[in-house]
C-alpha cells in the first residue's frame, strides 16, 4: 500500500499534546508513533520530552568503535612498519619500542574518536535528509505541527482525531 503524509496545526500546544497520546494509545495498521510521527514547534516546548519519550542515543557507540578502531589500527601500522626494519641495526634496543609507539596510538585514538563521532551524528540525525513532503511557514511563527505517515487506510482515522482535537489546519498529500 502506498503511504499517506498528514500534517495538522495546532495553536494551543495541549491539544497538540493530547493528540500525540491518542496517536500512541491507538493501534491502527500501518502507523507506527514511534517512527511515523514528528512534531514541529516553533519555540522550545519542555513537556515535549515528557509525552514523546525517551529517544535512544547510539552516538556514543560510534565514539566507542571509531577510537578502538583507529587506537588499534595505528598501534599495528606503526608496529608493522618498525617490524619491517628488523634487520637494521638497533644497537640493543627492542625492534618495537611500546612508549613512543603509545604516544601516536593515543593519538590515533582521539583522532578515530572524533572523525567516527561527527560521522555517526550525521547518520543517527538522519543527514542529509530529503524535505519533509509537506511543510507549512505557519509552523515557523506560532503553531505546533505534527506530521504522520500511515497506510491509506489509517488516514481516514488519523483526520478523525486531528478535527476531534480542534485542528485548524490539516494538509494531505500521497506519499511513493
Amino acid at each position: 500500500m502506498s503511504k499517506r503524509h498528514l500534517l495538522a496545526l495546532f495553536s494551543n500546544f495541549d491539544e497538540a499534546e493530547a493528540v500525540v497520546k491518542e496517536l500512541r494509545k491507538i493501534s491502527l495498521k500501518g502507523f507506527d508513533a514511534d517512527k511515523d510521527m514528528i512534531v514541529k514547534s516553533p519555540i522550545e516546548h519542555p513537556e515535549v520530552e515528557e509525552f514523546l519519550g525517551d529517544k535512544p542515543v547510539r552516538v556514543q557507540w560510534f565514539t566507542l568503535g571509531g577510537a578502538l578502531t583507529g587506537g588499534l589500527l595505528a598501534f599495528f601500522l606503526i608496529s608493522g612498519a618498525q617490524g619491517n626494519f628488523f634487520a637494521q641495526l638497533k644497537g640493543g634496543k627492542p625492534v618495537v619500542p611500546f612508549p613512543p609507539n603509545f604516544v601516536l596510538t593515543y593519538e590515533m585514538f582521539i583522532l578515530g574518536g572524533v572523525y567516527i563521532s561527527v560521522l555517526g551524528f550525521l547518520i543517527c540525525a538522519g543527514l542529509p535528509a530529503r524535505r519533509s513532503p509537506l511543510y507549512s511557514a505557519k509552523v515557523s511563527e506560532d503553531q505546533i505541527g505534527i506530521l504522520v505517515q500511515a497506510d491509506e487506510t489509517a488516514s481516514g482515522t488519523l483526520r478523525s482525531i486531528f478535527t476531534k482535537h480542534q485542528a485548524l489546519e490539516i494538509q494531505e498529500e500521497a506519499g511513493k
